[in-house]
């Protein structure tokens, strides 16, 4: 009868964690699945803000991402986020949104760039503290656009330049790449065909600052356990 009850409990979490996965592409990791409890996440798709993208388009909602990160924070038994991304990019505001709240936990984080984070995906991969792309990965970096994939309604110049800094300073102050240097790649009309911008692979991302490592998801789940580990080291020597 016990057996029968512990058989039903377990297919009982299955079946909860597989609703997880398919309806917000998240998935808690708790003791006897992990070595800690690890809240792991996904920014697959479009990146979708105040207007809903396409039904046949693949989109992460930012309206589903901001209370799992609150709750991230506020859970004792969370001790990191680990972020994946295979994002083509979306609303710059909610894109910003979903990066600051990364940035601003206070539980060690840390992103793995999987097929490519471009656009606003540049903020998102830059906002943990340690970052991740596969050797195939790759990220573009382009300028505010007024239609499109970028920003939904028509700007003006200014309204956009300023917009385009904003996004500039988020990733200079969150990775290595100088503001200047970003600005340069965004600007370069030699990369992209019948567009301005620059496309880096796994490599190319590391060795311009964006990205602190080429890797996958057993560097990432390695950092992230050493992340946490350091900060539960630094939080008892606090407390003593």
């Amino acid at each position: 009868m016990e057996k029968e009850q512990g058989r039903d409990s377990s297919q009982e979490e299955r079946n909860e964690e597989n609703a997880e996965i398919r309806e917000m592409g998240t998935l808690e990791l708790e003791d006897g699945h992990s070595k800690h409890g690890i809240q792991l996440l996904t920014i697959i798709g479009e990146i979708e803000g105040h207007e809903a993208v396409s039904g046949n388009t693949k989109a992460t909602k930012y309206e589903h991402l901001l209370p799992r990160l609150a709750a991230a924070e506020e859970d004792e038994k969370t001790e990191g986020v680990l972020i994946l991304l295979n994002t083509l990019g979306g609303d710059v505001e909610a894109g910003l949104a979903i990066a600051e709240m990364i940035a601003s936990l206070s539980k060690p984080t840390v992103s793995l760039v999987l097929g490519g984070s471009h656009s606003i995906g540049g903020p998102l991969a830059v906002s943990a503290d340690y970052s991740f792309i596969v050797p195939t990965g790759t990220m573009i970096v382009h300028p505010v656009r007024s239609t499109g994939m970028f920003i939904g309604v028509i700007q003006s110049y200014r309204n956009m330049e300023k917009t385009q800094d904003r996004i500039a300073r988020f990733i200079s102050f969150h990775s290595k790449i100088t503001q200047e240097r970003l600005l340069e790649l965004m600007l370069d009309s030699t990369q992209l065909v019948k567009d301005v911008g620059t496309m880096l692979e796994g490599e190319e991302a590391v060795r311009e600052g964006l990205i602190d490592e080429v890797g996958g998801i057993s560097d990432a789940f390695r950092k992230l356990h050493e992340l946490i580990n350091d900060k539960k080291k630094c939080d008892d020597m606090l407390s003593k």
